[in-house]
């Protein structure tokens, strides 16, 4: 187990200070436009400005939930959630990425609440995300496309599946721009797709899960592959 103190905390931070070049901030100190939205799961093993090669601010907002979830409940409705819509409502951003990773632990635990029920001492915080994954679990348990017995795992196949649901979520909501494209993604650091760990692997474009091939120049064509 990883441990760490505030001396380390500090030390790290010194290192980023040190690190920036004198002008590192000065295009968006005042504001910010950046170039997409990424909603990714909440993992310390998925850093997003990482599997980007981000090395400037102000080009990639970065929320993420338990999940990769681009809803949230409000007055008992799901809407999309805050984080994800305010660049898309407030700086311009015209991508949207939903990035699902390999071996997801909200995915599992969802799937072990649909077969095992409930666990009573899941934090309410916690319990609330893994009650708005639940439906998705069921309905690709339902899908024909999903079998368990196939060497790929259960698990992995689901989390590609909620990918194509939240990518779904935000093309039919109306609060998201028409002119938005949204790209649904899973982050293999497992070996499950392929044979290199890191890879961001294009699942879905706004919707289309069966002309990929199509949209990926040639020499990026192993990154266009699904599981179902």
């Amino acid at each position: 187990m990883s441990v760490t103190s505030l001396v380390e905390l500090f030390e790290r931070n010194s290192r980023h200070v040190d690190s920036l070049p004198e002008e590192y901030f000065a295009d968006v100190e005042a504001g910010q436009k950046p170039a997409t939205v990424s909603m990714c799961c909440s993992d310390s093993r998925v850093a997003q400005e990482g599997m980007w090669s981000v090395e400037t601010p102000g080009w990639l907002f970065t929320p993420s939930t338990i999940g990769n979830q681009v809803w949230d409940r409000h007055d008992g409705e799901r809407v999309v959630d805050g984080s994800m819509l305010y660049p898309m409502a407030y700086t311009e951003t015209k991508m949207a990425l939903v990035v699902g990773h390999t071996g997801c632990g909200a995915i599992t635990a969802a799937l072990d609440t649909v077969q095992n029920g409930r666990k009573a001492e899941t934090p309410p915080g916690v319990e609330k995300w893994i009650s708005l994954l639940k439906p998705v679990v069921e309905d690709g348990l339902e899908d024909d496309r999903v079998d368990p017995d196939r060497d790929v795992s259960l698990v992995d196949q689901l989390v590609e599946f909620n990918v194509d649901r939240q990518v779904e979520f935000l093309i039919e909501s109306n609060d998201v721009p028409e002119d938005v494209t949204v790209y649904g993604f899973v982050y293999d650091f497992q070996r499950v797709y392929g044979d290199r760990r890191g890879r961001a692997y294009l699942v879905n474009a706004d919707g289309d899960t069966e002309d990929l091939d199509e949209l990926v120049p040639a020499e990026y064509a192993e990154y266009a592959k699904r599981l179902l």
